[in-house]
């Protein structure tokens, strides 16, 4: 079972702005991707789109710009579970340069019915291998 998901990440052009400086939208996507390949961890292919007709989508995010990554820059894109609501994942993320954090902060993603939008439960084996994560980390659910 993993408890922080680490994910590679290599800066290309098309992720920098002008000055070779990664783009601050471009850590959104990064830590999207250590989100995804951390829930695949948990047996869901699509992590994102359920076919029992839910979606997970974003409802919160707190991110510190700490330090600018750079064209070819290797990095890496961090994911831990930091808590389970009813139909809510709370993870804390990073991206890193080697032993500096670049980007910190906490995002909170929802499950949602997908025709309606409002808030759907966890499906009851997920939540509990979550909370069986939580419970390695030492976190309470």
């Amino acid at each position: 079972m993993t408890v922080e998901f680490s994910l590679p990440i290599r800066v290309y052009i098309e992720d920098t702005d002008a000055g070779g400086i990664v783009y601050y939208v471009n850590y959104l996507k990064y830590l999207e991707r250590a989100r995804t390949e951390l829930m695949r961890t948990f047996g869901l292919e699509r992590a994102a789109v359920s076919d029992a007709g839910w979606n997970f989508v974003v409802s919160n995010v707190s991110l510190s710009y700490l330090e600018p990554a750079r064209l070819d820059d290797q990095l890496c894109a961090t994911a831990l579970i930091s808590g389970v609501g009813g139909a809510t994942i709370n993870f804390q993320q990073t991206v890193r340069r080697e032993d500096a954090v670049l980007v910190s902060g906490e995002i909170q993603i929802a499950c949602v019915d997908r025709e309606s939008g409002r808030p759907k439960r966890l499906d009851a084996d997920l939540r509990a291998q979550l909370e069986a994560t939580l419970a390695a980390t030492g976190e309470t659910v």
